[in-house]
């Protein structure tokens, strides 16, 4: 029997596994039982730490766009359940954020699938979280793994990082707005949010 969602959400918000080896452990997820939609980021930045509200930057901004959801559906963890790879900011190395730490992959994340049973569609946005959850079925480069989307469909759909930094690569595939993003938004689990929603 799945374990109790709210319970283990308290549990994974308690949790100091990485204390010493993060600068501030701060873990930050959203989820509900009656979630359709997972949202599967990196781990959260330095704005994301300081709110601790996730997506709550300007790559949150273009994600929601992504979705075509305001912010109060969008954080609604009855219709997206936001869990990333790394619940905490990892700290920052010469090029930018670090990698995600394996903890919470190895701690939380196969219970918390486990207590969202109404998932429908998980988004994989970036390749920390293609790596995990797609494996060996990636292809050699993320770019090829979300030119390929329709692999991976209906139950993953893999995404570039909506972050402001990857304009050149947006503007290099143009297919992305056009092809891609119109199907996320046809979902049978976003065409239900929409119902909802509107």
């Amino acid at each position: 029997m799945p374990e109790n969602l709210t319970r283990l959400l308290a549990a994974v918000r308690a949790c100091r596994d990485c204390e010493g080896k993060i600068p501030q452990p701060r873990p930050i997820l959203n989820a509900h039982r009656d979630a359709r939609v997972l949202i599967v980021g990196q781990a959260p930045g330095r704005k994301v730490h300081a709110t601790g509200i996730p997506w709550n930057d300007a790559s949150g901004e273009r994600l929601r766009a992504w979705l075509n959801v305001d912010k109060p559906t969008f954080y609604n963890p009855r219709y997206f359940a936001i869990i990333p790879i790394g619940f905490c900011f990892p700290g920052t190395g010469r090029s930018g954020d670090l990698p995600p730490r394996r903890e919470c992959g190895e701690l939380w994340i196969g219970r918390l699938l486990a207590a969202l049973p109404r998932i429908e569609l998980k988004i994989l946005i970036g390749h920390y979280a293609q790596a995990y959850y797609l494996g060996e079925r990636r292809k050699p480069s993320l770019t090829e793994t979300v030119r390929h989307w329709r692999d991976y469909w209906p139950g993953h759909l893999p995404l570039p990082h909506s972050s402001p930094h990857n304009i050149g690569w947006f503007k290099a595939n143009p297919w992305l707005k056009q092809e891609v993003i119109p199907a996320l938004r046809r979902h049978p689990a976003m065409r239900a949010i929409y119902k909802e929603t509107r």
